[in-house]
């Protein structure tokens, strides 16, 4: 069996599921080099070479990599940090190992602006209406405010608040959920417009689907629709998150979707890539360049954002799926020979359990804290003896979880751990990744209970259903 090494660039369960994936090759004797944000007890099991390197600093990884040059084949990048700043750029031209992730230029997310500027270019139609507040552009905070306001009454108020600079899933506000008057708006604003320019858009009435595909600059390999669950708390409430969990149907789209959405959802991101790629080959995309935030409304699809990175928790929901070994489907995306990716059909429903702080939970709910917990080791023995019960349709993958000196896991401050239950129905998955959550113990933890209900699915069902009829 052929040896391969594969730098994995790593944070939170992303990029365990990556590791996983890559730990579970048929075809290959795999050799793991980490570098990861912390010391990620999964990762740190299944890893040839662990190192920590908290920031995620560039020239760190890239030295990291440097040791092990002639060791690894090729590289994988989990979070948009590392991308954004560059990491391809810099561990193909110092070191010349082969990256997955797109260059800086085609980071997308870095910018809210650009990307708003290039669908305004190739597809108009998926762009809300929008506004840039730029500081160079006033004078005062009184021109700010006046400018604002008169957008606000072309918008009718119904506005959303959204940093140019990547806000990781948070800093966006909402009208009608974060604010409910001019001023508590203007103050959101301020507290994004002190440091980065600011982006005010139309609040579109839709429902919200992840658009997945797998690049090798060539062409794209579109994966199924998931729904991400961004709020904090049940029922859609609370600030943003990086996503609470998400849901994925047995088949490509989602239970309020139809397959004309999603066949225009492939038709839209096909005629941003073509912008990006030009009229050949474009290498730079290399990765997952399209991660695209859309959102079903009465008009159509629109976008509210993309990502050049799988979304977390959308990515790891789907990696366990794939039939092709995952080496083979990143060499073929490096060698730009990516056709399609074969999917097993099932439902899947993933769910995050989060430290009481996260979101703000213990500030919201302190009642529900559980005080005699806080700071304590995470214990996962329980939830991984479920593998015994379920086998492949269920995997746990830690996240913000440490494994420290003392030999014990503890919560860091982001998503501690995620469970994921695969079936043949949406309720059935759900049931396994709820019995999964519920086997974890200690630090406290806490889910939202209404991730893929039969009572959320059923309202999104409804709300497409009145959109349509409009």
């Amino acid at each position: 069996m052929e040896s391969i090494g594969i730098l994995v660039v790593s944070y939170g369960s992303r990029a365990a599921s990556f590791v996983d994936k890559f730990s579970r090759s048929t075809e290959y004797d795999t050799r793991l080099y980490i570098a990861d944000k912390q010391r990620n007890p999964f990762n740190l099991k299944r890893a040839e070479e662990h190192r920590v390197i908290p920031d995620l600093n560039v020239d760190k990884i890239v030295k990291f990599a440097r040791r092990f040059r002639d060791k690894i084949d090729f590289g994988i990048v989990g979070p948009e940090g590392p991308i954004i700043n560059g990491i391809r750029d810099k561990i193909e031209g110092e070191i010349e190992i082969p990256m997955i992730c797109p260059t800086r230029e085609f980071a997308l997310e870095a910018s809210k602006v650009r990307q708003r500027t290039l669908l305004k270019e190739c597809c108009p139609e998926v762009n809300p209406r929008f506004r840039v507040f730029n500081k160079r552009d006033y004078k005062n905070l009184d021109e700010v405010r006046r400018d604002v306001y008169s957008w606000l009454d072309e918008l009718d108020n119904k506005a959303v608040v959204k940093p140019d600079r990547p806000g990781y899933g948070k800093g966006v506000g909402v009208w009608g959920d974060h604010f409910n008057t001019r001023e508590e708006l203007f103050r959101h604003f301020l507290s994004i417009y002190e440091n980065d320019s600011v982006i005010i858009e139309e609040k579109i009435d839709g429902e919200e689907s992840s658009f997945q595909a797998f690049c090798d600059g060539k062409s794209l390999a579109v994966l199924p629709e998931t729904r991400d669950y961004k709020r904090a708390f049940e029922n859609d409430r609370g600030p943003n998150t990086g996503g609470m969990g998400c849901y994925k149907d047995k088949g490509e789209f989602l239970p309020f979707m139809k397959r004309a959405d999603m066949e225009r959802e492939i038709e839209i991101t096909e005629r941003i890539f073509r912008k990006l790629r030009g009229n050949s080959v474009n290498p730079c995309l290399r990765g997952i360049p399209f991660y695209v935030a859309f959102i079903h409304s009465s008009e159509g699809p629109k976008i509210l954002e993309i990502n050049s990175r799988g979304g977390d928790p959308e990515i790891q929901t789907i990696i366990p799926l794939i039939k092709d070994d995952f080496v083979d489907v990143c060499f073929d995306m490096i060698n730009s020979n990516l056709n399609k990716i074969s999917i097993e059909e099932k439902a899947a429903v993933l769910i995050y359990k989060v430290p009481p702080s996260y979101g703000g939970f213990d500030k919201e709910f302190p009642e529900l804290v559980r005080r005699e917990e806080v700071g304590k080791d995470i214990k996962l023995l329980n939830a991984y003896k479920l593998i015994e019960k379920y086998g492949n349709d269920i995997r746990v993958y830690p996240g913000s979880l440490e494994l420290r000196d003392d030999g014990c896991t503890y919560s860091g401050t982001s998503r501690t751990v995620c469970c994921i239950g695969y079936s043949e129905t949406i309720d059935e998955a759900r049931n396994i990744a709820l019995e999964g959550i519920n086997a974890i113990k200690g630090g406290a933890l806490w889910y939202r209970r209404d991730i893929a209900s039969r009572e959320h699915i059923h309202r999104s069902i409804e709300h497409m259903n009145r959109l349509r009829a409009k």
